[in-house]
């Protein structure tokens, strides 16, 4: 069979690729299907499709490629040597699609579905173990791809699309996205267990101003927090050590390097005495996270409904 070069559904070697594959992705399986049976007739019969659309999607590809995929013979056909290259890489990219397919409808299978759920270090001790504890209770089998991250970078995973939902501090305000307060959580200051201010139980912040302190990084929620109530309280903190983990903190505390505000810890630290702050009010909210407008698989559904129903009783008691 010979095509003319000027042939009007074909594209030229400069045309986009994006528009080449938009092209061809229809006609593979047709292609696939020929190939395998070397018969139109028989091909058309398996894949219930009439024997005319099919003879006429073979004719558009190899326009469209401007090659020959195949000697006819009569009712049968086979295979040239460009069309044996091409089905080996036409069956590797339908078997791909296939397994691609397989994989989104596992992972939205309301029983045995995916959730890819963010939340903060400081959750990750208690909070989330247990939340996913009470869930899986009454959806034993629904799988979670987990996510312990900062609120900032945990956010532009939500808009990327790698997380469906994510607990984070401070609920974040965006028009992209739909956040919902759950709960509040008290910080404290901490201080090493031979501090001057060990012996107290309430404090407040204004009377560690001289003191030195220990923060998370730039960028996290919580050290937002500690600036604002430290500039609430008339003072702003001088920082001898910034990390990424609170209990790393807790740590340097224990050390003896500063004192910091924190939430309360899954498991009580040795080395460290926590104060309640009377003034300003030392406190986090707690809230979940998921991006406007984009459709829930129905296990993202169902634990987006489990969280929204934890709304004032989220945290440990």
């Amino acid at each position: 069979m010979v095509h003319q070069q000027s042939s009007p559904g074909r594209l030229s070697p400069s045309s986009d690729t994006q528009d080449m594959g938009m092209l061809l992705a229809p006609r593979l399986a047709h292609f696939a299907g020929v190939a395998r049976t070397e018969h139109v007739t028989r091909a058309a019969r398996e894949m219930r499709v009439p024997q005319s659309t099919l003879s006429r999607a073979l004719v558009r590809l190899e326009e469209d490629l401007g090659v020959d995929l195949f000697a006819r013979h009569g009712r049968t056909v086979s295979l040239t040597p460009a069309g044996r290259t091409f089905l080996a890489s036409v069956e590797r990219a339908l078997a791909e699609i296939e397994r691609a397919a397989e994989e989104v409808r596992a992972d939205a299978d309301p029983a045995t579905g995916k959730v890819a759920f963010g939340f903060l270090h400081t959750m990750g001790a208690e909070t989330v173990p247990g939340l996913l504890h009470a869930f899986r209770a009454d959806h034993p089998g629904i799988r979670f791809s987990l996510v312990q991250n900062y609120g900032e970078a945990m956010l532009e995973r939500l808009r990327a699309g790698e997380l469906d939902l994510c607990l984070t501090s401070p609920v974040p305000d965006a028009p992209d996205l739909v956040a919902r307060r759950l709960d509040e959580q008290r910080l404290r200051l901490v201080v090493p267990a031979d501090h001057r201010l060990a012996g107290r139980r309430r404090i407040r912040l204004a009377e560690a101003a001289d003191e030195t302190f220990v923060t998370l990084e730039p960028g996290y929620g919580l050290r937002r927090i500690t600036d604002d109530l430290c500039a609430q309280a008339g003072f702003r903190p001088r920082i001898a050590f910034e990390g990424e983990e609170a209990e790393t903190l807790r740590g340097l505390v224990a050390a003896g390097l500063g004192v910091a505000l924190l939430p309360p810890p899954a498991v009580p630290r040795p080395g460290v005495v926590e104060l309640s702050v009377t003034a300003p009010k030392a406190a986090r909210e707690i809230g979940v996270a998921w991006l406007a407008g984009r459709p829930d698989t129905p296990p993202v559904a169902a634990f987006k409904r489990f969280l929204l129903s934890k709304r004032g009783a989220l945290l440990p008691a």
